[in-house]
């Protein structure tokens, strides 16, 4: 499953490493692409959105 995300507060390549860890904290096999120019993140799991969505958020960056 895609899951397609909008993170407002996502700015940088940190912001980038530290999503990308707290969704695979969630599925350590994820695939995560997030472009900080566009807000956007991009993530293939077999996690649900809602489990994606609170571990970003956990880590300061609430999405939607």
């Amino acid at each position: 499953m895609t899951v397609q995300l909008k993170v407002p507060k996502m700015s940088c390549g940190g912001c980038v490493s530290t999503i990308t860890e707290a969704v695979q904290s969630v599925d350590a096999h994820a695939i995560v692409r997030a472009d900080p120019q566009t807000k956007m993140v991009s993530v293939e799991t077999k996690a649900s959105e809602i489990a994606i969505k609170d571990a970003i958020a956990k880590v300061g960056y609430p999405a939607s």
